[in-house]
């Protein structure tokens, strides 16, 4: 036992701990394989010089978890069947950070309000009653939805009281938990605005539905070609259409709206990047025209931060309580904390404080990237209005996506393709956002991206 090289050390205390853990972690390594004994207590004890009682526990610890066995007669031995794990493979390679990071939808993480959050976060625990650390009701705490239906109302034109919210982990886990209560409803097709988010198709593809494209133009989903699909439900990010960034246009709303009614279908209105218009007042989002045929999802994963996991759901009455019921068994709940600081930030007016604040920093970004591309690469065509977080890049025809983004990534700075967001063959086009690099380096990043354009 001695090659082993078991030690323990008074000084940290705990010596029977102390010898547990490193016994099992002998075991584990194979170090001591199964079947082989190990010294008698009296002799470790001494091989160590801590009292037997020590060696004792420790090795009735290991037997108690399965590690070894002991038997009369024959000693205590290491038990069977506790396989030795394969050797590690060689760390990854790390991939360098780009030094221009243009990944489309990321918001400026650095501008967290952390001083308004503490100080809403030390509000709430100080006013907050003992139950509400509980297991409260998983559709929400009621101030935070009773501020979020007031907030929702004046500023995205909602129609929906506190009892019409639902907190929940943000939008994917909202798209998550409808994919199943709309399947209960009877509504398995689902269509998707083409090009859209990967990480929507590959969300819908994970719970087992495969999307149904419906182009986009310059006033937004195509409800004619929609109507062709056989959907019963569409999926649409109406406020600024992501990647392409246009809005929905007014026609457009009112032909999806007739379109569900006369279908018997449901709209999910993901209301990206609502927060965000730099030219005008945001349009209203399409929930507040149809509280019975929308459903209304939206999030802090772009006004704040995404790592918050904090968003809302507005329901028809008619799919309400199956939703409640799966956001119950799906979490118990959305963390409390997080709900009591959100509902004081938003009571306190500091959310609308942060929202003014980057909202102007994010006009700026955008305006340093698009004089940029205007400068560096003139052939190339920006979409959709001023608005969100990301801007539409339509390329020079016969631009190869993928070589670009890799002479563009070469040169440090990351783009994205649009090819993985369309479920049809489109022109080549690319995907940048501009949330996260202050107004100097869009400029330089612009002009690296010419460079990578123009070789590929």
């Amino acid at each position: 036992m001695s090659e082993l090289l078991i030690t323990v050390d008074a000084a940290l205390g705990d010596l029977t701990g102390q010898l547990t853990r490193v016994l099992r972690e002998a075991v584990r390594a194979g170090r001591l394989t199964a079947g082989s004994k190990v010294p008698a207590t009296r002799a470790m004890a001494g091989q160590l010089g801590v009292s037997r009682g020590v060696v004792v526990e420790a090795y009735a610890q290991l037997v108690a978890e399965g590690y070894l066995v002991a038997a009369h007669g024959s000693g205590t031995r290491v038990a069977p069947g506790i396989a030795r794990p394969a050797p590690a493979a060689p760390p990854a390679a790390v991939e360098a950070a780009p030094a221009y990071d243009l990944k489309p939808g990321t918001p400026d993480l650095a501008a967290f309000p952390r001083a308004a959050w503490l100080a809403a976060t030390r509000r709430a625990l100080a006013s907050a009653e003992n139950q509400r650390f509980g297991y409260g009701d998983p559709v929400g705490l009621p101030r935070l939805r009773a501020e979020l239906a007031g907030h929702l109302a004046r500023a995205r034109a909602a129609a929906a009281g506190p009892g019409e919210v639902t907190v929940v982990g943000g939008v994917a886990q909202g798209l998550s938990l409808l994919i199943a209560v709309l399947a209960l409803h009877g509504h398995h097709r689902f269509a998707v605005e083409d090009p859209c988010s990967p990480g929507t198709l590959s969300l819908l593809r994970a719970h087992g539905v495969e999307p149904v494209g419906v182009p986009v133009d310059e006033e937004g989903l195509d409800v004619s070609a929609l109507a062709a699909t056989g959907a019963t439900v569409a999926l649409v990010t109406p406020a600024h259409q992501y990647p392409t960034g246009v809005v929905l246009a007014p026609a457009r709303r009112g032909e999806l709206l007739t379109w569900a009614k006369e279908t018997g279908g449901y709209v999910v209105e993901d209301d990206y990047d609502a927060e965000f218009r730099y030219d005008r007042e945001p349009v209203g989002c399409l929930q507040g025209l149809a509280p019975d045929l929308v459903i209304h999802l939206g999030s802090l994963s772009k006004s704040l931060a995404p790592g918050l996991r904090l968003g809302w759901a507005l329901l028809p009455p008619a799919l309400a309580p199956d939703f409640h019921h799966a956001k119950h068994y799906a979490d118990l709940g959305t963390g409390v904390i997080e709900q009591l600081a959100f509902a004081e930030l938003l009571s306190g007016g500091g959310y609308h404080r942060h929202l003014r604040t980057v909202r102007a920093q994010y006009h700026r970004r955008r305006d340093a990237l698009l004089d940029g591309l205007r400068e560096h690469l003139p052939a190339a065509g920006v979409h959709g209005v001023a608005a969100g977080l990301h801007l539409y890049l339509a390329l020079p025809p016969g631009t190869a996506e993928d070589l670009t983004v890799a002479r563009a990534a070469s040169a440090g700075v990351r783009v994205e393709a649009v090819a993985p967001m369309r479920l049809r063959p489109g022109p080549p086009a690319l995907a940048l956002g501009y949330g996260a690099l202050p107004p100097h380096r869009l400029t330089r990043a612009a002009q690296l991206l010419a460079e990578a354009v123009n070789g590929a």
